[in-house]
């Protein structure tokens, strides 16, 4: 079935002044698609730990898991503009949930690694395409007030953070196992398409002018790569932490499980940075204070041999990175007037290559030189990002300087 998608609002759904923030119907929808591709992402770590206790490959092949999904999540953002010039919002929505449910399905029910690589591939790109309409609805539909739309969506991702690797360490002991897991956002999304099929979105005027295809700048790209370091830790921890829990006595189940600290800590800081970001210009404050936070509590969690602290380290460096990705993302759109679109998909160019290195690095590393030595990865992006907010800073002052001496001559 063909959803109604139109580029306007309907007469129910005014548009809101620029300093207002609704939560129309578009927006609630994007809130759970949200919900139900973090649900996908965060039990997709753990579910590769288990799938390597079943299997029994090396830490290197783990890593390769991360690799083939930002392959795919990287051919995610260097397709995406093309795409939202051919489809509109609501297609690419809806096509991109029915890939991301076919992905998941290859990875779940195919057997050996080859075909479950092939799953990751797909689960990578359909998945990421699905979270960077979402970005470009909300931005196109809150404009300047973006980054709370953007904190308030990861609310439920969040949450669904919190839940997906529970659920998944619970089904893994059952009969029915772990893979059922999978199959619980596909149910979702099928039952929001079903409720929002017919929900209009707002479009940005100037993406259709050609304003696109400008140099994105400066400021623009070191946002994204501040973006990428914040995904690349946080990925870093999902794929490994449940390793480092195992060395100090867990098993794999229950390390898979206790990884949901983090999440509760993800959801915890999104929580905060939600009512912290109605305020407009926290952002920035936002952002220095969780990469010291994240700092902080990984250096617990990479010091101790003790399972309860290493579990309250993955638990505040969850607090810690909750807000690093919607509010760098959201520098990255706002530091491109009228190239939103092109922004949102060089950053998740950007986001996939980092975030397929970094731990596929980490887990060539930790074949070689152990795991702790291999985590010393994380303290150089977390100072790496610090130098990209401060630079992207500087380069947007610089831009609006530039921008006003071009308008006083003018």
């Amino acid at each position: 079935m063909k959803p109604d998608d139109t580029s306007t609002p309907t007469a129910s759904e005014p548009i809101a002044p620029n300093d207002a923030f609704i939560r129309d119907r578009a927006t609630v929808l994007s809130y759970a698609a949200l919900g139900c591709y973090t649900f996908w992402l965060y039990a997709f770590g753990p579910a590769v730990t288990l799938l390597r206790d079943e299997l029994g490959f090396s830490y290197t092949l783990l890593g390769l898991y991360s690799v083939f999904w930002s392959l795919g999540a990287a051919l995610a953002g260097a397709t995406f503009t093309w795409a939202a010039r051919l489809l509109s919002r609501g297609w690419l929505l809806w096509s991109s949930a029915v890939g991301a449910a076919v992905g998941a399905g290859l990875f779940t029910l195919s057997a050996g690694v080859p075909a479950t690589l092939v799953g990751t591939v797909l689960f990578g790109l359909a998945g990421t395409m699905l979270l960077t309409v979402i970005q470009a609805i909300l931005s196109d539909q809150h404009g300047p007030r973006r980054d709370q739309a953007l904190t308030e969506a990861n609310i439920g991702a969040g949450a669904s953070a919190v839940f997906a690797p529970l659920v998944l360490g619970a089904l893994a002991v059952t009969a029915l196992g772990w893979r059922v897991t999978f199959a619980i956002p596909a149910l979702v999304l099928a039952l929001l398409f079903l409720r929002y099929r017919k929900v209009a979105y707002r479009s940005n005027p100037r993406e259709k002018s050609g304003v696109a295809s400008r140099r994105l700048p400066a400021a623009c790209w070191m946002f994204a790569v501040l973006m990428a370091f914040g995904s690349a830790i946080e990925f870093c921890l999902v794929y490994f932490g449940p390793q480092v829990l195992i060395a100090t006595g867990m098993s794999a189940a229950a390390a898979s499980a206790a990884l949901g600290a983090n999440f509760l800590g993800i959801l915890i800081g999104r929580m905060v940075g939600a009512t912290l970001t109605r305020r407009v210009g926290n952002a920035v404050p936002l952002l220095y204070a969780s990469l010291v936070v994240t700092a902080a509590s990984f250096t617990l969690f990479w010091l101790t041999d003790q399972p309860v602290l290493a579990i309250g380290g993955l638990f505040l460096c969850g607090i810690g990175v909750a807000n690093l990705y919607p509010l760098a993302l959201a520098l990255t759109l706002g530091a491109g007037p009228g190239q939103e679109d092109q922004a949102n998909a060089r950053s998740q160019l950007v986001v996939g290559l980092v975030a397929a290195a970094s731990p596929f690095i980490l887990g060539s590393f930790a074949d070689h030189l152990g795991l702790f030595a291999a985590f010393a990865i994380e303290p150089v992006l977390i100072v790496g990002g610090g130098f990209l907010l401060w630079g992207g800073l500087r380069a947007r002052r610089r831009q609006a300087q530039l921008h006003g001496q071009h308008r006083t001559l003018a």
